[in-house]
């Protein structure tokens, strides 16, 4: 069993939990249609570069950064070597 990761949320910039936010209503929007938003992309396009500035300029950890493109994006790193 995978071990309670949400710790990994605590403490983050203000500008990550708002792109966090609105990629959480994305994602409610599409599972309650089943269609993905017209303004998906651009939510998508946001968190993952709020993700990464956040981790370049060593505001959250790489584990930080995996948990939270993993969680929101759907996103893997095995998919990256693939």
């Amino acid at each position: 069993m995978e071990q309670d990761k949400e710790y990994l949320e605590k403490d983050l910039p203000e500008f990550l939990v708002h792109s966090i936010e609105q990629m959480k209503k994305t994602w409610e929007q599409y599972e309650e249609t089943g269609k993905l938003p017209i303004h998906w992309d651009l939510d998508f396009g946001e968190l993952n570069s709020d993700i990464n500035v956040a981790e370049v300029e060593d505001m959250i950890s790489s584990e930080q950064a995996w948990y939270l493109r993993e969680k929101y994006l759907k996103m893997s790193r095995r998919d990256l070597h693939d």
